[in-house]
């Protein structure tokens, strides 16, 4: 290897690890526990957990269909399909929360709808959850899609020959063998459903106890006072870490190409 590439490859890795350890040195030690264990920091941070896996299982309920079809069909409408699907990867997620306004919102193309049946979503709970699905439901479809055209349909074939139905093959079949990448999708989507910003506030407001997630009240407390932000903002590190760290290992045990 040319010797520049190591000092631009430090160059990257200083980019990266260096704003989070300024987050460990300037965090105030003395009052760290009482900060993260304050009743809006705990409501914040429970409120996420549970979005973020309710969103978890959203994508997986519908982004596991769509992967296997997508990698299984490659026609000019599913590849219209798939770049839609995948747009929230490029999108603003603030413009992301405001098309999501738009469409659910009271005065949107489905939420006018659900208002006049009693229903309304935009800041809500429910809110918060759609926001966070629409951002990571891509990261799931990739993850799965890359995993089941890697593995073909030879598998597949032999079990429709032994008189296997569609259904039991997706579930005894193409599932297992694609299990490695589609628990690396999860945790990859629970991860970006945690962090949501943008779309939540655009969408689902700010209200504390109701669609004030982490990420919300960090935003909120640097405002006032930066320093009273770095608790809340270390324990989303470290989750990050610990998800990113898992993740990792696991596609070197399996050798999979999950990310």
């Amino acid at each position: 290897m040319p010797a520049w590439t190591y000092v631009l490859a430090a160059l990257g890795v200083l980019l990266i690890v260096l704003p989070p350890l300024a987050l460990l040195f300037r965090s105030p030690w003395d009052t760290f526990v009482e900060q993260v264990t304050s009743p809006s920091s705990l409501d914040a941070l429970r409120l996420s957990l549970i979005t973020a896996t309710i969103s978890t299982l959203c994508c997986l309920l519908i982004g596991v269909p769509m992967a296997v079809i997508f990698a299984r069909y490659d026609g000019g409408v599913v590849r219209v399909v798939r770049s839609l699907v995948l747009l929230p990867l490029v999108l603003p997620p603030v413009v992301g929360g405001l098309a999501l306004l738009y469409t659910f919102g009271r005065l949107g193309i489905v939420g006018e709808h659900l208002h006049d049946a009693g229903i309304d979503i935009a800041f809500t709970t429910t809110a918060v959850v759609l926001a966070q699905t629409f951002v990571a439901l891509p990261f799931l479809v990739i993850s799965v899609e890359g995993a089941v055209r890697v593995v073909g349909t030879r598998y597949e074939e032999v079990a429709a020959t032994l008189g296997a139905g569609p259904t039991r093959t997706l579930w005894r079949v193409t599932l297992p063998l694609v299990a490695p990448s589609l628990l690396a999708g999860l945790v990859l989507a629970f991860a970006r459903a945690l962090g949501e910003f943008g779309a939540t506030i655009t969408f689902a407001g700010n209200a504390p106890g109701i669609t004030q997630t982490a990420p919300l009240a960090i935003y909120v407390s640097a405002i006032d006072d930066p320093q009273a932000a770095i608790p809340l903002s270390l324990i989303l590190v470290v989750l990050s870490l610990v998800i990113v760290v898992g993740v990792h290992s696991r596609r070197r045990r399996t050798g999979t190409g999950a990310l």
